[in-house]
């Protein structure tokens, strides 16, 4: 730390200030904002900052600006000097055919150059992107396997009789184009779903070792019951761990034919690429989702990526989403929040002037309105809200629900028996459960039936009360009923994306607490934009050059 006292800013929760506070009592005069070593810190630390937000590259532009706002004067020579130590590299949009490699070498004065030089003739400047080795790595590897994938697999497969009898057209022609391809994009709904699971089971029934991934453990139950066969789903966390899955051949590949990926935009970029490593040439991959979703909590937009570079063909279901609550959704999707006919009360919208009045009707509606109308369990509904912080966040959802639906001291760090929860055994993940006890070992939970024992010393780092989640960490799951909580101070982090997630979430009854005026119809009516800086889209496109 001596040598080099901003790799402090490598920490977790450790910002420029603080790394800054540390090098000036450390080094005192010595100390100097465009010090090489704080300039190498603040430009790793942008970039991971920036992946926590889901890019895996940055343009140089942002970084040098970004430099700029922290008091270094010379942010050009700060980036030449980040990318020949290392720190990061740098990237074109249009490498191809070696131009990386180039851009290695070339790119740092490139991305330096005054901006008439760089405007100068009649071409469009070349973007230039700075990343971190792991996010470039994974990418690469990423692209490169399914070009693999796409070119390994036996093309002339006779799966017409198992298409012939598929339940629906769309999951005919999900069949013979499986058949037909290594890889396979699949997109739809949460009807959808039975389209990839019909596919699984004719996969199966032609002999082969055919398997489905989902992001969640309800997903999996979901999909399992779906195919007809209990070990034919399974999370992909799992399979990749190796705790759940058919396991691995004598090469280390995983033992499948056909392997279908559910919640494919849950799927971040080093997931994806793991995933793609442990697949043999000649297995089929289908990745299958539903666009409109939020994406994945890690670094990439994996699927979206596949899908704008037209890397494989694409199967759009044709299965609509049933019901009032399904027809709302698919309303959203398209940018129209539309009042829908619910002669069953299966969506119910509840007013509300402030965020104390959002949190008194949340647990009212929880505790008593929604099992007493409804008939669905408080334990079967998931409240669902924009963010963790604020006046109607989840902590402080989650400690009016707690107060009514399970009190207690909280005498296991925090916890009660019978206090629902959400497990994050690696970032990204979110696992609900319930709390069974607590001894000497740890933390017993029931996640989904799988008893799991947190140790004490990550029970505050992993778990959290979760009668109330976030969207993103719903996704991927469905309960019975949920209730999305909109407090006045929530319009800012609304989108048609997380509108959509979030009043998915209910497969009976959706209730919305809703106290945004127009901004909720202003956001669902918006366009999205591509919310992620990424390279995968530009590899996949060179690839199939």
């Amino acid at each position: 730390m001596r040598e080099d006292p901003w790799q402090l800013l490598a920490l977790p929760g450790v910002g420029p200030e603080q790394a800054d506070g540390f090098a000036r009592a450390l080094l005192g005069a010595e100390c100097g904002p465009d010090d090489e070593r704080r300039t190498d810190a603040l430009i790793g630390w942008l970039l991971e900052r920036a992946a926590l937000q889901g890019h895996t590259v940055l343009d140089s532009a942002e970084v040098r600006a970004a430099l700029t706002g922290r008091a270094v004067s010379d942010p050009d020579t700060a980036v030449q000097h980040a990318v020949a130590e290392g720190v990061v590299l740098v990237f074109q949009d249009d490498a191809e055919d070696g131009a990386e490699e180039e851009a290695q070498e070339e790119a740092p004065e490139a991305a330096e150059a005054p901006a008439e030089d760089r405007e100068a003739g009649p071409q469009e400047p070349v973007r230039v992107f700075l990343g971190l080795d792991r996010y470039a790595l994974a990418e690469e590897s990423l692209a490169d396997g399914l070009a693999r994938l796409v070119n390994a697999v036996e093309k002339d497969a006779d799966w017409s009789g198992a298409a012939a009898s598929a339940p629906s057209p769309s999951a005919a022609e999900l069949i013979r184009t499986a058949a037909a391809h290594g890889l396979v994009a699949h997109t739809g709904g949460e009807a959808a779903r039975a389209e990839p699971a019909a596919l699984i089971a004719a996969a199966s029934g032609l002999g082969l070792r055919a398997l489905g991934t989902t992001h969640s453990a309800d997903g999996a139950r979901r999909l399992a019951e779906a195919v007809g066969d209990p070990s034919a789903a399974v999370t992909l966390a799992g399979l990749l761990s190796g705790a759940e899955g058919p396991g691995r051949d004598e090469e280390g590949a995983l033992a499948v034919d056909l392997l279908v990926v559910l919640d494919a935009p849950q799927v971040d970029v080093e997931t994806g690429a793991m995933l793609v490593e442990a697949l043999a040439d000649g297995t089929r991959l289908v990745l299958s989702g539903d666009p409109g979703v939020l994406g994945s909590a890690g670094a990439g937009r994996v699927f979206a990526d596949v899908l704008a570079a037209r890397a494989c063909p694409q199967i759009v279901s044709r299965t609509p989403d049933p019901g009032p609550i399904g027809e709302l959704v698919s309303g959203i999707g398209i940018g129209e929040l539309n009042q829908v006919a619910a002669p069953g009360r299966e969506v119910v919208i509840v007013p509300v002037r402030d965020a104390g009045e959002a949190v008194h009707r949340t647990v009212q509606l929880v505790a008593d309105s929604v099992p007493r109308a409804i008939g669905v369990p408080s334990y079967e509904t998931q409240v669902i809200t924009v963010g963790h912080g604020g006046s109607a966040g989840t902590r402080a959802l989650n400690e009016a629900l707690k107060q009514r639906l399970n009190p207690g001291p909280g005498r296991f760090g925090g916890f009660d028996p019978g206090d629902r929860i959400a497990h994050v055994p690696a970032p990204g993940r979110t696992v609900p459960g319930v709390v069974v006890s607590a001894d000497a070992e740890g933390l017993h939970l029931d996640c989904a039936g799988a008893p799991v024992v947190v140790p004490q010393e990550r029970v505050e780092a992993s778990v959290r009360h979760a009668w109330a989640l976030s969207a993103h960490q719903a996704a991927g799951i469905r309960w019975p009923a949920a209730v999305v909580v909109l407090p006045g101070d929530a319009a800012q982090g609304l989108s048609r994306p997380w509108v959509y997630t979030a009043f998915g979430r209910g497969e009976r009854h959706l209730s919305v607490v809703h106290g945004v005026d127009q901004a909720l119809p202003r956001a669902v009516a918006q366009s999205p934009a591509q919310d992620r800086t990424t390279r995968l889209r530009t590899l996949l496109e060179a690839s199939e050059g």
